[in-house]
């Protein structure tokens, strides 16, 4: 699927993929964010993805009006804050994406999935 800009040149056409790899990247960078989520329906278990597949651990629907809703699912590192991880999650993505392709971002919606504790 594509999301499509129009303008007075003509239509501008981005893969979804491009729009989700952008919002992984920009997830990754965040504080206490130890990788994209992604859940084998199979047997339910959930697996850290590398950073070559971090799109499969967003959702991204296109909306009639040109707006995108945006769903994370992230790992966590034990000891942070939750609720500061996915505010700045939900304003580093909206910027990076907003920014690198010219959307309106609705809603960044975070499904924390997981947490790691560090072995010691």
């Amino acid at each position: 699927m594509q999301s499509k800009i129009k303008n007075e040149y003509g239509t501008i056409a981005i893969e979804n993929e491009v729009i989700s790899r952008i919002a992984g990247l920009a997830a990754m960078e965040c504080y206490g964010v130890v990788g994209m989520a992604a859940k084998s329906i199979r047997d339910g278990f959930i697996y850290l993805l590398r950073l070559e597949s971090l799109s499969k651990g967003v959702d991204l629907a296109n909306l009639e009006n040109g707006e995108l809703v945006i769903g994370l699912h992230i790992i966590v590192d034990y000891g942070t804050n939750l609720a500061a991880i996915a505010d700045t999650l939900q304003s580093n993505v909206r910027y990076a994406v907003e920014k690198s392709v010219g959307m309106h971002v609705r809603e960044v919606n975070i499904y924390i999935e997981s947490v790691r504790a560090e072995e010691r």
